[in-house]
């Protein structure tokens, strides 16, 4: 038996559970507000059936970047930065570390995740490896599609979600070499994080680096805290800054 196919076979087997992270999208699905209005239209028929030269269906899909799950690249912010065709094949899977600070958000929506906290993580599944993604769970996802509940409005019109802090950020790519990392919310920077700094200067810091993030996760409930592969894919076209992508995990069962 060949080696590659005994693993897979091992991985489709009833120690490991496959787990969608990537939200499900269509023409309704939330994007933020700064987009134009109308840069969404799933599945136009641009061919239809009837048709004497081919008897089929062809769409067509439009969609900015940054839309639903998606993975950013240093483009997005960074002037000159690389963009999707500068990551590769082997860019896509990850070993998966999985921060759960959904306790703290229950009592602060804008919690910012702290390296205690990642410390306090790493005490019990042991350090971060390096290549890693490591993911911010929040529970957050579970407010998706309801624009104004990922982005916590409040009275006021203001936005209250929890994210990164720029320390935490720092740890995970300073000191553990993570290759990448990713969240439920809609922005790296927790909104407090964002509105002291004046900018989404935690994002800033991650594209800076040459890194990729990943952006309104799903189901990280659902993912061994440690151990557990992501896989991350995305249309190859060059220039992109952001692309939507399916992401999904290989977890041990829990």
């Amino acid at each position: 038996m060949y080696r590659l196919w005994s693993l897979l076979k091992e991985l489709q087997g009833p120690d490991y559970e496959w787990v969608e992270l990537s939200h499900s999208l269509n023409n309704d699905s939330p994007y933020w507000a700064g987009i134009p209005e109308g840069s969404v239209e799933l599945g136009k028929t641009c061919f239809d059936w009837g048709d004497p030269m081919l008897e089929c269906t062809i769409q067509t899909f439009k969609f900015p970047g940054q839309f639903g799950t998606h993975m950013d690249f240093p483009g997005h912010f960074i002037k000159g930065g690389a963009t999707a065709e500068a990551f590769g094949a082997g860019q896509c899977i990850f070993p998966l570390c999985v921060i759960d600070v959904t306790a703290k958000v229950a009592d602060c929506p804008t919690y910012a995740v702290t390296v205690e906290d990642i410390k306090a993580y790493e005490e019990k599944y042991g350090p971060i490896p390096e290549g890693a993604f490591v993911a911010l769970r929040t529970d957050w996802s579970k407010r998706w599609p309801d624009m104004a509940a990922l982005s916590g409005l409040d009275a006021e019109g203001g936005e209250n979600f929890p994210g990164w802090s720029l320390p935490a950020l720092k740890y995970i790519y300073e000191e553990r070499k993570a290759a990448a990392n990713g969240h439920e919310a809609l922005d790296t920077d927790a909104s407090g994080e964002a509105a002291k700094a004046g900018d989404l200067a935690c994002e800033r810091y991650v594209l800076s680096l040459g890194k990729v993030q990943i952006e309104v996760l799903d189901n990280l409930d659902k993912v061994a805290p440690a151990g557990a592969l992501l896989i991350a894919a995305w249309p190859r076209i060059e220039g992109a800054v952001g692309l939507p992508c399916r992401v999904y995990a290989v977890t041990p069962k829990k």
